[in-house]
């Protein structure tokens, strides 16, 4: 699955982040996490970068949506333990 920088700006947005905080949590440095949000749709960056980016919001209760007709998206599973 394709990860946008919509989708990430999303999650952040759901889970209450910051940048500096999805950086903390996925061990990318926030200028790596501000340059993939700044584009416009799919995320590039190394396979490994893209991995540990998604690995973290999925920790903390995020659930990415494939595009199915109405675009891609994310939801909440769980609210995070803080």
């Amino acid at each position: 699955m394709t990860l946008t920088s919509e989708q990430v700006r999303a999650a952040r947005a759901l889970l209450r982040w910051e940048q500096k905080k999805l950086a903390e949590e996925s061990g990318i440095s926030l200028p790596t996490i501000k340059r993939m949000e700044a584009k416009t749709g799919k995320i590039s960056g190394h396979s490994s970068t893209i991995e540990d980016l998604r690995s973290a919001l999925e920790r903390n209760g995020i659930v990415f949506i494939e595009a199915n007709g109405g675009g891609p998206g994310v939801r909440l599973r769980d609210p995070p333990a803080s």
